[in-house]
């Protein structure tokens, strides 16, 4: 028997008639690239949207066709966002970090019809427009329209801004993503509109990002890696003040943006953070507002989070996520009224999953590991924002015999259903049939003051298979030796866990999402390019 309730649609269209309605007079500031501030509402930039969306239409885009994006975060890219999702369209944010050649593919793959770029990014696109041959390119922004392209605001200024917005099916496509492309080449995920909505719902709850109308967000996090985590639709659900940081993401500029919008919540990769806490320490600047920051990509520094909560009173929320995953899908939580070193502790976790979805992890042939927080497993979750399949590549299997989705992690989980993530499945160390956490080692090098960042990856050993080596990057500075490192190691792990090898490096190789390249970090290992710093000692 069905209940007798409306079949209202989940949609991002649903998402613009409640902030027309209820927070028209909320604005969104946005970093130009001559480091000015630009502002509109709400209620100014919804009629954008509606003109972009007949704009999209009128060019003869129709339902589900590709709509590429090569931009900074700014209110150009929240119209795109959201104008073309409700159109009927699937926005496809694309890597500006990415090499040409990857974006050829990418956006060839997708068979993106169009594509909304920035005119300061016209150097960068520009090869990649000649090889795709888009139907259409939109260039956004100030200065001068490149050959070739439409004016994004000669497009809107001929647009109907009373355009009335599709009432899209709930399951069809809304929006885009390709993996960074590590492991062979970069895979599409298709966003429904209906993950987005349930995502932005569950970002509001207590205990999880727990984001609401008072407010003020600034994603620096890019809009072109995995929906800017959610940030853009949840802040237009609920209408918060949400503010785009541009080009402009050194500390300084942050910090100026942090402390003058009023800045309660942010979002970025640890780098960011640890540059930013440097130079609060280098200035004595304070944090303004800011009472939250989520950190993702990769775990940050135990070290950091202390310092946050310590000096600034800032409470920093790990979270785990992945492309396939729509947004994040774990987020560590610290109650208010934990003694110091019990919210520290909380906020290095991984954290609890998100309303809609679940995880667990299994054994190699896919059993149902206890979640006792000691037996490490392969991670996998199902849920309403997580991916079935690749776009075009049913082949590649991402789904378990039963529908859970692999996604690639090896985790513990607490009794209370706490994640701890051990590693990456590619980047655990196998030594005498155990296992080693990279992760872990590289927490524990980062908590010594002279260290910097840090990289563990295997060694081969004839007589355990494999063995950490460590490369550590020393902060500014700093002085530190192999053998005052291998102490403090001492301090948090195993003895058997040691490194074999040490190496010290003045930088490590990151990707266009800001995570470690640990390929390319074992490509130079293997090449001769980092050396150790002592011998083999087991």
């Amino acid at each position: 028997m069905d209940g007798l309730i409306m079949d209202y649609q989940l949609n991002v269209p649903a998402i613009l008639r409640r902030a027309e309605q209820l927070y028209g007079h909320k604005e969104i500031v946005s970093r130009l690239p001559d480091r000015s501030f630009h502002r509109l509402t709400y209620a100014e930039l919804l009629p954008r949207t509606r003109r972009l969306a007949a704009a999209l239409r009128g060019l003869g885009l129709g339902d589900g066709d590709r709509v590429g994006t090569f931009a900074w975060n700014h209110h150009e890219h929240l119209e795109a966002y959201l104008g073309v999702p409700a159109a009927g369209l699937v926005v496809h944010t694309l890597n500006l970090r990415l090499h040409p050649d990857d974006l050829t593919y990418i956006a060839s793959h997708a068979g993106d019809r169009a594509l909304i770029v920035d005119k300061v990014l016209w150097p960068l696109a520009e090869p990649v427009v000649g090889r795709v041959g888009f139907e259409h390119v939109i260039a956004v922004g100030a200065g001068e329209t490149p050959p070739g392209t439409i004016d994004y605001e000669e497009l809107l200024a001929g647009a109907d801004p009373d355009f009335e917005f599709a009432d899209v099916d709930e399951r069809s496509a809304a929006a885009m993503c390709y993996t960074s492309g590590t492991t062979g080449q970069p895979k599409g995920v298709l966003y429904s509109h209906r993950a987005i909505a349930i995502h932005s719902l569950a970002s509001t709850q207590n205990g999880t990002l727990g984001l609401s109308e008072p407010d003020t967000v600034l994603p620096v996090v890019p809009m072109f890696h995995a929906n800017a985590w959610g940030f853009p639709f949840t802040c237009t659900f609920i209408g918060a003040k949400q503010v785009f940081p541009g080009p402009h993401l050194d500390p300084e500029s942050l910090l100026e943006a942090f402390v003058q919008e009023g800045v309660t919540v942010t979002a970025g990769v640890p780098t960011i953070w640890l540059g930013l806490l440097d130079h609060c320490r280098a200035t004595g600047q304070g944090l303004g507002a800011l009472r939250r920051i989520f950190s993702g990509g990769t775990a940050p520094p135990a070290a950091m989070i202390e310092a946050y909560l310590r000096d600034h009173g800032v409470r920093v929320s790990h979270g785990w996520g992945m492309t396939e995953t729509t947004h994040g899908a774990t987020i560590s939580f610290a109650r208010h009224g934990l003694e110091h070193a019990a919210a520290v502790a909380a906020m290095r976790t991984q954290g609890k999953p998100l309303y809609g979805n679940e995880i667990r992890i299994v054994d190699d042939e896919d059993k149902t590991l206890p979640r006792d927080g000691n037996i490490p497993g392969h991670l996998q979750c199902r849920g309403h924002w997580i991916a079935g399949a690749y776009f075009k590549r049913p082949e590649l299997g991402l789904q378990a015999s039963d529908g859970w989705m692999r996604t690639g992690d090896i985790a513990v989980i607490d009794p209370d259903n706490t994640v701890h993530i051990v590693d990456r499945a590619k980047d655990v160390i196998k030594s005498g049939g155990e296992w080693i956490s990279s992760q872990a080692l590289e927490e524990a090098a980062m908590r010594h003051p002279a260290v910097q960042e840090a990289a563990v990856v295997a060694m081969p050993h004839p007589r355990w298979q494999e063995r950490p080596f460590l490369i550590a990057v020393r902060a500014e500075n700093t002085v530190v030796t192999v053998d005052e490192l291998r102490a403090h190691l001492l301090r948090f792990v195993p003895k058997w866990w040691l490194p074999d090898a040490i190496a010290f490096a003045t930088e490590l190789p990151h990707g266009p999402t800001g995570k470690l390249q640990k390929d390319e970090l074992r490509r130079r290992v293997a090449d001769g390019g980092i050396a150790p710093a002592m011998a083999p000692t087991i």
